[in-house]
C-alpha cells in the first residue's frame, strides 16, 4: 500500500477496530513516522488524526466528493435542503428559527457533495476582525459516523484562516462538546438556553 498516491485526495479509511474517517489525505514518508512518533513506516493524516500504514484496514478514494465553498445560488441551495432534512424536518424547527439574520448573500457556505448531491454543510460570519463563528454545521444522517463533519469544520477552519481570522468560535450543542475537544476547542462559559437546544461556547486558536 503506497499512501503517497492518496495525498491531496478525499478518501475513507477504516482502520482495524472498524472505525472510519473520512478527509483530505496528507501523506507522510516512514522517515516522518520514525522521527515523530518512533514507528518507522507510512502514515496518512486526515483532518486531525494520523492514521498508520499497519493501523490501516481499507482505503478507499471518493472520487465523487466535492467540497465546495458556495459562491452560487445553485450552491446555497444545497446547504439550505442539507439543513432543512438533517435539522429543522428532524427537529420540527420552523424554517424563519433555522434561517436567521446570519443567513444573507455575504454568508460564507462549506457544501460537502456526493456525486453532485449535498450531504453535509456549515456556515460561517465574521464576529470582529480577529473572530469568525462557525456553525449549522449539520450532515445527513447516512452520512454520519464517517468523519464528514470533522472535514466541513476544518474546511471551515483554512477557509477563515485564509480570509486572516485568527480565532473560530462555536456555538456547540451540549451532546457535540467532546467533537469539538476532539478538534482542539475550548469550553468558554456556561451551557445557554437557546430557542432549540442547550449550546456552550467554544474557541480555538487557528
Amino acid at each position: 500500500m503506497r499512501l503517497s498516491q492518496y495525498q491531496d485526495r478525499i478518501v475513507r479509511i477504516t482502520d482495524r477496530y472498524g472505525r472510519s474517517f473520512t478527509g483530505i489525505a496528507m501523506s507522510f514518508p516512514a522517515a516522518h513516522g520514525m522521527h515523530e512518533f518512533d514507528r518507522e513506516e507510512e502514515s496518512v493524516k486526515l483532518n486531525d488524526d494520523q492514521l498508520f500504514e499497519s493501523d490501516i484496514a481499507e482505503i478507499r478514494e471518493l472520487p465523487g466528493f466535492s467540497i465546495i465553498r458556495a459562491s452560487e445560488t445553485w450552491q446555497q441551495a444545497g446547504a439550505y435542503y442539507v439543513r432543512i432534512q438533517a435539522m429543522a424536518k428532524k427537529h420540527q424547527i420552523p424554517l424563519r428559527q433555522e434561517f436567521d439574520e446570519h443567513d444573507t448573500p455575504d454568508t460564507k457556505y462549506i457544501v460537502v457533495t456526493d456525486n453532485g448531491f449535498p450531504i453535509a454543510t456549515a456556515r460561517m460570519y465574521p464576529l470582529d476582525a480577529h473572530s469568525v463563528m462557525i456553525g449549522r454545521v449539520v450532515v445527513l444522517p447516512e452520512y454520519r459516523r464517517m468523519g464528514i463533519g470533522t472535514m466541513v469544520v476544518n474546511a471551515c477552519e483554512k477557509w477563515a484562516e485564509e480570509l486572516g481570522y485568527s480565532r473560530a468560535v462555536v456555538e456547540s450543542r451540549e451532546n457535540k462538546v467532546a467533537f469539538y475537544e476532539q478538534m482542539l476547542y475550548e469550553v468558554r462559559g456556561e451551557a445557554v438556553e437557546g430557542e432549540t437546544f442547550r449550546c456552550i461556547r467554544m474557541e480555538k486558536d487557528l
